[in-house]
């Protein structure tokens, strides 16, 4: 049973996946979001190529734990993906994500170029991991 969490974002949608026991979470890759939408047949074909069963969608809320705009266009894009992919979708918590994985990318000293090309990819992996961690019976 493999998962896959997103971590969609106005110009890119980070994409990490599970370890085939649900217990670990690892980026993968990041997708560009364009103007004709093929970013879904993209995601459509990293479900299908690896197995996916379930998708894990970041749900950014407000720090008061409303859901504003943001969160209303990741709800919007979390049931798209329902109807399109058949398989489950859930929405999980994403707040602080992308500054804690720009924490961890700074501490480690990597350059300003290389943390824009890998921080959406890594924010994807903690809303996973944290939903694994929540949710995975091991």
């Amino acid at each position: 049973m493999k998962v896959m969490g997103l971590d969609y974002g106005d110009r890119r949608i980070g994409v990490a996946m599970s370890d085939a026991f649900g217990w670990t979470a690892q980026g993968l890759e990041v997708i560009e979001r364009r103007k004709d939408e093929s970013e879904y047949g993209k995601i459509a074909e990293l479900v299908r190529g690896n197995e996916i069963s379930e998708l894990v969608v970041g749900l950014p809320k407000n720090m008061n734990g409303t859901v504003g705009p943001r969160g209303e266009i990741a709800m919007a894009f979390a049931e798209r993906l329902r109807e399109l992919l058949n398989i489950p979708v859930h929405l999980w918590d994403e707040r602080l994500t992308t500054v804690a994985a720009e924490r961890t990318l700074l501490e480690a000293d990597v350059s300003r170029k290389k943390r824009k090309q890998v921080v959406d990819k890594m924010a994807a992996s903690l809303i996973l991991q944290n939903y694994l961690d929540a949710n995975i019976k091991r």
